[in-house]
């Protein structure tokens, strides 16, 4: 079993549409690996939307302070999530 400090990966998938989340970049880029190993896959960048939703990012030099938002297609970024 493995275990990693501060770290942690979500997939979401629906139909034949994946998106990988996670807190460290080379864990994404293993599972990728693995999965693409198996699996025929296109990786095609960072999400810009998913299933309606609207996913913008503020990025930092200091990681910690970046910041993930998540807003329906159609409504303006008071309305959004940040996670």
């Amino acid at each position: 079993m493995k275990k990693y400090v501060y770290s942690y990966i979500i997939l979401a998938l629906y139909v034949d549409d994946m998106l990988i989340v996670g807190a460290n970049m080379m864990e994404i880029d293993r599972l990728k690996t693995q999965f693409s190993g198996n699996f025929e896959m296109n990786d095609f960048g960072s999400a810009k939307q998913i299933l309606g939703l609207r996913i913008s990012r503020d990025r930092s030099e200091d990681m910690s302070s970046s910041q993930i938002f998540i807003c329906p297609k159609r409504v303006s970024k008071g309305l959004c999530w940040k996670i």
